[in-house]
C-alpha cells in the first residue's frame, strides 16, 4: 500500500520542513479533511529521518488545529470549520463593539428623507427606478459615483464602473469572475470574514500569507506563488481589516511587479473608508490591467442601502457584467439613485466631516482608556486591533466581556483557512450608540485586561 510522501525542501530542521509541507499539503487540499496521516515510523522510512523528527512534525501540525491524532488509530486531518460570519439581528442590552459600522448620527435619517423626497419629484428618475436597466448601471449614476470617489482620494473613470449591490455583493461577484471552483485565492492570514464565506460558498480554495506592520509580507508572497501557484490576491492596502496595517510604498511597488511577473488578479478592496490622505498610492492605478476596486457607501451613509462600485479592467467588463445579470439581472436603479441625490444634494460630505469629527473623539476616548496596552489604530478609522497582555487568553477575555455586556470580535473570526489565531482581539469604536455608551465599554474592557479571569478550563 501506498502512503502519501511530501517532498521536502528549504532550509532549517527536518522536523520544521515536514510541518511545513505537511500543512501546505492540508492548505492547498492535496490532503483533505478526514485523510488519515502516514504512519509515522513507515514516513520516518520512506524520508530518511528518524522517527523522532516525524513525530514531533506531527506534533506542531496537531499544536496549530490542522490535525488530530486517535489513540489506537493514527493522526487524520482535522475538519475545516465554517467562517465565522455572522449577520446583525435583532437588539439587545449588549454593547456590540464586534461589527465595523459608522457612527450613529440622525442626519443619516434625514439625509436619506430628503434624497427620497427629491426622487419622488423626478419623474425620469421614478421611471429610471422602475425600468430595467443595464447590467453596469445608468450612466448618470457611474458619473455620480467616480465624481464622489475623486473626493474621497479614489480617482476613477465613470467608464470603468459597475454598480453593484455593496462590497460583499463585490467580492462575490470578483471570486465568481475570476476563479473556478477548486482554484487558488490567496489572502492575508487575517482577513475579512465575508471573503472567507465567499469562497467557501464557491468552492474556491484559499492560500493564507503572512503580514506585518507594513502589511502583507511580500518577500513571502514571492517565494509561496513560485510553490503553489495561484488564480488572484485579494488584499485591503489602506486600512487592513482587522489589524488596520497599511501597505508601505515599496511593497506595493514590489507587489504590482509580481503580479505582473506570474500574471495573477488583484482585488483592491477599498469599502473600509479613510480620509484621502491616508491612503497610499492606490494598486489599481499601479497595475490597471490586473486590478479590481471594491468601493461601497456603506461606512459613512449607512449599510442598509447595500450599495457600491466596481472598477473593472476593461479586458474583464464583460464577464463581471455578465456576472452581475445571472444573480441580479441588474443593481436598484432606485437605491443608486438615492445615493447620488445624496451626494449631489452635499449632505453625504456634510455628513462624512462630522462622522471624521466623531472618530476623531473615539479615538481620543480610546487612547485615554487603553493607552496602556498594546493596540494600534488609523486616524479615521472604525476600529482598534488590540494584542492581550503576555498570558491572556482571547476566549477567557470574550467570555469575561459577555458576563458584563461587551462583545469584540476574537482574532480567529478573522484566519484564512486553518492558520492559528493570535492571542488579539478587534474593537469596533464606530459601533457604540453614543461616546458615554464607548466610555462605559473601553473601561468594562480596561478593568478586564487589568485583572483578567483565571482560565475555565481546570482540569487534571
Amino acid at each position: 500500500m501506498t502512503i502519501w510522501i511530501p517532498r521536502l525542501s528549504g532550509e532549517g530542521p527536518r522536523y520544521r520542513q515536514l510541518t511545513e509541507a505537511i500543512e501546505l499539503a492540508i492548505e492547498s487540499g492535496e490532503l483533505a479533511p478526514g485523510t488519515r496521516l502516514p504512519p509515522q515510523r513507515r514516513l520516518a522510512d520512506a524520508l530518511g529521518v528518524t522517527l523522532g523528527t516525524v513525530t514531533r512534525a506531527y506534533g506542531e501540525v496537531e499544536n496549530h488545529g490542522l490535525v488530530e491524532a486517535r489513540v489506537g488509530s493514527g493522526t487524520y486531518v482535522r475538519e475545516r470549520r465554517e467562517a465565522p460570519f455572522r449577520h446583525v439581528t435583532g437588539h439587545d442590552d449588549m454593547i456590540d463593539l464586534s461589527l465595523s459600522l459608522p457612527p450613529p448620527c440622525g442626519e443619516r435619517q434625514a439625509g436619506l428623507q430628503r434624497a427620497l423626497a427629491a426622487v419622488q419629484q423626478d419623474p425620469q428618475a421614478l421611471t429610471d427606478a422602475i425600468d430595467y436597466q443595464a447590467e453596469g448601471g445608468l450612466d448618470s449614476h457611474r458619473d455620480g459615483f467616480a465624481c464622489w470617489m475623486h473626493q474621497l482620494g479614489l480617482p476613477v473613470a465613470a467608464e470603468e464602473l459597475l454598480i453593484n449591490q455593496g462590497g460583499m455583493n463585490g467580492i462575490f461577484l470578483a471570486l465568481s469572475s475570476l476563479l473556478n471552483p477548486g482554484e487558488r485565492l490567496a489572502a492575508e492570514a487575517l482577513s475579512y470574514p465575508g471573503l472567507i464565506s465567499a469562497a467557501q460558498q464557491l468552492a474556491i480554495r484559499t492560500v493564507s500569507l503572512p503580514f506585518d506592520a507594513e502589511g502583507l509580507d511580500v518577500e513571502a508572497l514571492a517565494r509561496r506563488v513560485e510553490r503553489q501557484p495561484f488564480r488572484a490576491l485579494y488584499l485591503m492596502p489602506d486600512h487592513h481589516n482587522p489589524t488596520t496595517a497599511r501597505l508601505s510604498e515599496a511593497r506595493r511597488e514590489a507587489l504590482v511587479a509580481l503580479a505582473r511577473q506570474h500574471d495573477f488578479w488583484l482585488i483592491e478592496d477599498a469599502v473600509q473608508h479613510l480620509p484621502a490622505e491616508q491612503r497610499g498610492t492606490p494598486l489599481y492605478q499601479l497595475a490597471p490591467e490586473r486590478t479590481l476596486l471594491l468601493f461601497s457607501i456603506s461606512k459613512i451613509l449607512g449599510g442598509g442601502l447595500r450599495s457600491g462600485v466596481m472598477r473593472v479592467p476593461p479586458a474583464l467588463q464583460g464577464r463581471v457584467a455578465a456576472a452581475i445579470r445571472t444573480q441580479s439581472w441588474m443593481p436598484p436603479p432606485l437605491i443608486a439613485g438615492l445615493v447620488c441625490r445624496w451626494i449631489d444634494s452635499g449632505d453625504a460630505d456634510r455628513l462624512l466631516q462630522w462622522q471624521q469629527r466623531e472618530l476623531a473623539r473615539r479615538h481620543a476616548l480610546a487612547r485615554e482608556l487603553l493607552g496602556e496596552f498594546d493596540f494600534s489604530a488609523r486616524p479615521g478609522g472604525f476600529y482598534l486591533w488590540l494584542s492581550l497582555p503576555a498570558g491572556q487568553r482571547v476566549s477567557t477575555l470574550i467570555e469575561q466581556l459577555a458576563r458584563q455586556q461587551v462583545r469584540v470580535t476574537p482574532a480567529e473570526a478573522f484566519c484564512v483557512g486553518s492558520e492559528p489565531a493570535p492571542q488579539a482581539v478587534r474593537i469596533c469604536i464606530s459601533a457604540a450608540s453614543d461616546l458615554d455608551t464607548l466610555r462605559r465599554a473601553l473601561t468594562i474592557i480596561r478593568d478586564a485586561l487589568r485583572h483578567p479571569e483565571l482560565s475555565p478550563w481546570q482540569t487534571l
